[in-house]
């Protein structure tokens, strides 16, 4: 369950971890195969061991998939999965980005550092896929680092009105010098989007040597780089895609955890 030791040299709390992880509403498989992993993914946040960990597909409640698995051995929790999820000593924000027929899910983030008003912004680009941005400041070496849990839309024409979107909220939101961490889900199959972040002046989270798989999805097998964190006024020092069957089995996704410090 573990992941792989730090790799950075920084002493600690001049390193921030950041995790981000799409934990597929915290179920897997279909019909009578279909099982519950939200006890799992409780161990995999608390294994990852990050600072901040980003979520997309969260519920807060579902009464189809409660009613499901109210008999089972652990059941569904009586909590949102966000507040479930968190660490001891956790803040947890967490805002609704879909209404479904059963219930509901969104963003969250979790966050060993204290954190302000909780915002969001809808950024639904057509009445099939409702999607937002879940905007928190965070207290960080004394300063305020402002996070974004960002879960994109399945179109390329969508994904890029998103970014334009994410771009005029960053600026109506954020003061010009202050940091931001943008991750989540981007969906960016074609891997397209990195060029107009940068045009707004978010560039992605990457290994410092460029050796590592960054990889994600499927979990299985990943071959596609869905999840990614994007940056400003804050750099790079490490890059891991935890592996291995125990995280397979939970999500869809891996989790991606990037190392960052202050420019």
């Amino acid at each position: 369950m573990r992941s792989s030791a730090r790799p950075t040299p920084h002493p600690p709390g001049a390193v921030l971890r950041v995790a981000t992880y799409n934990i597929h509403k915290g179920v897997r498989g279909l019909g009578p195969a279909k099982r519950l992993e939200i006890h799992n993914l409780q161990m995999g946040v608390a294994a990852l061991d990050a600072d901040l960990v980003c979520l997309q597909e969260v519920r807060h409640f579902h009464h189809r998939d409660a009613a499901q698995f109210d008999h089972t051995w652990f059941g569904w929790p009586d909590q949102g999965q966000a507040e479930f999820l968190a660490p001891s000593g956790y803040a947890v924000a967490y805002r609704t980005n879909a209404v479904t027929k059963h219930g509901e899910h969104g963003n969250a983030l979790l966050s060993r550092f204290p954190i302000g008003s909780i915002g969001h912004h809808d950024v639904s680009d057509h009445a099939f896929e409702q999607r937002g941005l879940l905007h928190v400041p965070v207290q960080w070496q004394g300063v305020e680092l402002h996070v974004v849990v960002a879960h994109l839309g399945l179109i390329h024409a969508s994904r890029l009105r998103q970014v334009d979107r994410l771009a005029h909220f960053v600026r109506d939101h954020v003061p010009p010098g202050a940091p931001v961490l943008v991750a989540g889900d981007f969906n960016d199959w074609s891997e397209r989007l990195d060029v107009p972040m940068r045009a707004h002046g978010l560039r992605r989270a990457a290994p410092p040597h460029g050796r590592v798989s960054v990889a994600t999805f499927p979990s299985r097998l990943p071959v596609f780089t869905l999840d990614r964190v994007y940056l400003r006024g804050l750099r790079c020092t490490g890059v891991q895609v935890p592996r291995g069957a125990t995280w397979a089995r939970m999500s869809d996704h891996l989790p991606l955890l990037v190392e960052l410090a202050l420019e």
